[in-house]
């Protein structure tokens, strides 16, 4: 296959075109790097199947391909909400110029949604046919609605002009390439305590998420856009179901690195969810997938991941 990866350049889209150039795939990446970095394809430059272009999917482009995984959007609260109008445009406009293409050249779509579609759930754990409970106009809404809309996209295409897709609800996500100072709970947290800084919990520390381990995501992917069905189009969440507090993540750095972890509690923010857990029912016996990598041994991965990066002093926001 010939496979678009939008995003390529990112946390996610890196590992992604690893795995796919890993299955024998030709890869073209493409990112605007705002929170990409060329460094983290830097070993896949160079290569005969690899290409990347620096393209900003807000922009339509022309291209050849057989696969096309959307992942492009800033993830993290830091980067969405720094320029949030640029950040329902490439969830939206993004999605509407992958879909042309993608109607266009026949190709088979994936659009990396995301657990923020159920906003703050009253529905606990969270089954793919939940609704959700978002905040249409809070500050995390650009983000949460930018994806619902990208979902809303997806299924027009696929009613209005048979276009081939699929839909995944990824979870929180962590492992190496994550970048420094980019607001999510698990980098924050490595880095905080690498640095010898007390770790920021906002709130008691009680709030809960699932985290996978960033192998096992791609897994899920290429699993999910492999899937032949008549109900691929529907979304699947893709997740870890070992639900773990704030604390929880804490103690566990703490063991990873043989030391207890000094903290400091600020006010939580606004609509930040209490409780956040998929249900992997459709992913289970639809994919044959789940998560295999526990968490210590993904946190231990990681920690060694960010030592590196900070000895080599490459550490900005961007990683």
């Amino acid at each position: 296959m010939r496979v678009l990866v939008t995003g390529g350049a990112g946390f996610l889209g890196s590992h992604l075109c690893d795995r796919l150039l890993a299955a024998g795939h030709d890869v073209v990446a493409l990112d605007n790097l705002f929170t990409g970095s060329k460094r983290m394809i830097a070993h896949l430059l160079g290569r005969a199947d690899f290409e990347f272009i620096r393209h900003d999917v807000v922009n339509p482009i022309m291209l050849e391909v057989d696969w096309i995984f959307n992942l492009a959007c800033p993830a993290s609260p830091v980067h969405y909400q720094y320029n949030p109008v640029k950040t329902v445009k490439t969830s939206v406009m993004g999605t509407l110029n992958m879909l042309g293409l993608a109607k266009r050249v026949k190709a088979r779509i994936l659009q990396a949604s995301t657990s923020e579609v159920y906003g703050d759930p009253q529905v606990h754990p969270q089954p793919e046919e939940y609704w959700g409970h978002v905040n249409p106009i809070g500050s995390r809404s650009c983000y949460d609605e930018g994806k619902r809309v990208a979902e809303t996209l997806m299924l027009d295409y696929h009613r209005q002009n048979e276009v081939d897709i699929r839909i995944a609800r990824i979870f929180n996500t962590y492992g190496p390439r994550m970048a420094i100072g980019d607001g999510r709970v698990a980098s924050n947290f490595i880095v905080q305590a690498l640095r010898g800084q007390k770790l920021t919990i906002y709130g008691d520390g009680t709030q809960t998420r699932c985290f996978c381990y960033v192998d096992d995501l791609m897994t899920g992917l290429l699993a999910l856009m492999e899937y032949e069905a008549p109900d691929a189009w529907e979304p699947v969440n893709l997740g870890s179901t070992e639900e773990r507090s704030m604390n929880d993540l804490v103690a566990g750095i703490g063991e990873v690195l043989g030391r207890s972890l000094p903290v400091e509690h600020l006010p939580l923010p606004h609509d930040d969810p209490v409780r956040r857990r998929p249900d992997l029912t459709r992913a289970r016996t639809r994919l044959g997938w789940e998560p295999k990598i526990p968490l210590p041994e993904g946190l231990r991965r990681t920690v060694r991941y960010f030592q590196e990066v900070l000895q080599l002093g490459v550490g900005t926001a961007r990683g």
